[in-house]
């Protein structure tokens, strides 16, 4: 079944319990800090049924048609579909919505292709795991994830000294029915707009954390879970003008709250295990399948930002000058290597599992790593080329609705290069893009959304061939002939 936007806004009005501050939230699809974000998130839907992305975006098996993301790949040609799907669904929102529904879809496909590892501890998960991405894949879920502890929890000694209850989330009781679990867990960006959310372990767990170690998926109307929103970015605005990506883009983050709450058993996937709790992600394709579409969605970002640049050095008249045009060669060439690297998983893909193919792991690593550490400088590119051109633009477009303030506003506020209207139009992006809160969360987001710096590091510790990089040194220094040697033949 590939759903339209409008069964998936109906899905939305489930009964889910969201707070924004001591607000509860009775329906995101007219709430207005959720309404214009859950329309963009039914768009996305919406485009699997156009013509031209219904070939790209969808897929046949068995005669059933389902969503590209739950492609399970055997050859290049899926990976390239894969990626290709990506791509689409990221460039309706330039990269801006991080966490759509073909995220969290490519971990639990990934781990489709290697489920035997959900057999490997004491519990017997692999089928659970099996029929809950058929379930996804049928019923074109979308699906947000809580995957880390609450910064507080990272000092149990505190809670064990207060004799009160640790904050992250963990199992309380085991019944014949499934298994109970309460606290907490961040950070479910776009549950506000999912399914369902998927409950696990990124970051590694110490052996006696096994209660913690739980990994399950629950729908987000269950009994017991509520959704503690952070501040909405979308509701100072009346109108997009002013706020062109926060007004219908602010996908949310949310602290997902469990009070009791019991998961039947097949929706458990590891249980009782810290180690088999973090494995199922790196022993299947599951982060690489997730992170490759994190890697493509940045591209669209990017794509976005060197266009950006461009456009602020024309309107300004700037690009002209011998070191902008500098500048903007840098941000094309930026562009053009994460590309590569992005087209370079799909043509170094791995044959992993077995009688699958997978993006290379190392290069995909690699560029996570790139993505994450270079937001910041690639942000202060694009901030330097807008200048005060960003603060010298009238605090609303609603200056026009007034005849006098208008003519001074197109009088005064044109350019050789622009009309007030489109000058103030790209400055105001350019604003949602380095200096908004909306950008400043983003700005937070692609420096953190795979983790600190450090595991992103270790990741790539982890994949790559030290024996090899070891081999080449040794390869070159066993050519170097031994200087007593040299002696002994030359006194000979």
């Amino acid at each position: 079944m590939i759903k339209s936007g409008n069964e998936h806004l109906e899905q939305l009005r489930d009964g889910r319990v969201i707070y924004i501050g001591e607000e509860k939230v009775e329906d995101v699809t007219k709430h207005p800090a959720f309404k214009r974000a859950a329309k963009t998130v039914a768009r996305l839907y919406d485009i699997k049924h156009k013509p031209e992305y219904k070939d790209k975006l969808t897929y046949e098996e068995n005669g059933n048609i389902y969503s590209t993301w739950f492609l399970q790949a055997r050859n290049r040609e899926d990976l390239r579909k894969r990626s290709k799907a990506h791509k689409i669904i990221a460039d309706q929102t330039s990269g801006m919505m991080g966490r759509s529904m073909d995220h969290v879809a490519s971990f639990v496909t990934g781990m489709s292709t290697n489920p035997e590892i959900f057999d490997s501890g004491k519990y017997k998960f692999k089928n659970n795991l099996l029929n809950y991405y058929k379930y996804m894949k049928e019923n074109d879920i979308f699906a947000s994830y809580a995957v880390v502890p609450p910064q507080a929890a990272r000092n149990p000694e505190f809670y064990q000294k207060q004799n009160i209850p640790i904050p992250t989330l963990s199992v309380v009781e085991e019944n014949i029915d499934g298994v109970v679990i309460s606290g907490m867990k961040m950070l479910a960006t776009s549950a506000v707009f999912s399914n369902e959310i998927w409950i696990g372990n990124l970051v590694p767990l110490a052996p006696d954390q096994i209660k913690q170690a739980v990994t399950c998926a629950i729908p987000c109307n269950i009994k017991g879970l509520s959704l503690w929103m952070r501040q909405p970015l979308s509701i100072h605005y009346d109108n997009q003008f002013d706020s062109p990506l926060a007004w219908d883009m602010d996908e949310t983050d949310v602290l997902v709250m469990c009070d009791n709450v019991l998961v039947p058993w097949e929706r458990i996937f590891v249980m009782d295990d810290a180690i088999l709790a973090r494995e199922i992600y790196i022993k299947t394709p599951a982060h690489c399948y997730g992170n490759h579409q994190a890697n493509v969605r940045y591209w669209s970002k990017m794509e976005l930002i060197t266009g950006l640049c461009n456009k602020i050095a024309k309107a300004t008249g700037a690009d002209q000058v011998p070191a902008v045009r500098e500048t903007l060669g840098k941000m094309s060439s930026m562009e053009a290597n994460l590309s590569g690297m992005i087209h370079g998983q799909i043509e170094a893909a791995e044959n992993w599992p077995d009688k699958y193919l997978t993006y290379n792991r190392r290069m995909m690593y690699g560029a996570l790593n790139w993505c994450t550490e270079n937001y910041t400088p690639i942000i202060d590119e694009l901030r330097t080329l807008c200048g005060g051109g960003v603060f010298q633009m009238p605090a609303s477009i609603n200056v026009v609705k007034d005849e006098k303030l208008r003519k001074d506003f197109e009088t005064y506020f044109q350019t050789p290069q622009m009309s007030a209207s489109d000058r103030m139009k790209l400055f105001k992006l350019a604003w949602d893009v380095v200096g908004s809160e909306f950008a400043g969360r983003q700005q937070q987001y692609e420096k953190f959304y795979a983790g600190a710096s450090f595991i992103i590091k270790n990741h790539s510790y982890r994949e790559t061939p030290w024996d090899y990089f070891d081999g080449v040194v040794d390869n070159i220094m066993s050519r170097y002939q031994d200087p007593q040697k040299e002696t002994q033949e030359a006194a000979e």
